[in-house]
């Protein structure tokens, strides 16, 4: 539902290059670890429809996994009020300067199911 509403134009994804470059590197491993899988097309997607921005490195540690810091900071540039993700660690930073981290369920039932 979600891509199908971005596909649609009613959300926008927002990328900085250290994510799309996060996303390649989980694509390898698993099409490495699970035979058929292969992430190229979604990722040409994202690169060709995506809005990519430069984010700068946040200048103080906000949450538990370092790597995690690349979403607040592209969410920080770009201006983004949500982040959608299952991350344990980025959604304890929910509300971090106004940012809301949610689940995939939590954002359809708020904004796509309500709208």
């Amino acid at each position: 539902m979600i891509l199908e509403a971005w596909r649609d134009g009613r959300v926008s994804l927002v990328l900085s290059p250290p994510i799309l470059q996060e996303y390649r590197r989980v694509g390898i491993t698993l099409s490495e670890r699970y035979d058929g899988v292969d992430l190229d097309p979604l990722l040409t997607l994202l690169v060709v429809h995506g809005e990519i921005v430069e984010a700068s490195d946040l200048t103080e540690p906000v949450c538990e996994d370092p790597d995690d810091e690349m979403f607040l900071a592209c969410a920080a540039a770009s201006g983004t009020s949500v982040i959608v993700s299952g991350d344990r660690h980025l959604r304890r930073v929910s509300g971090w300067r106004g940012v809301q981290i949610l689940s995939p369920r939590e954002f359809v039932e708020r904004y796509l199911r309500a709208g």
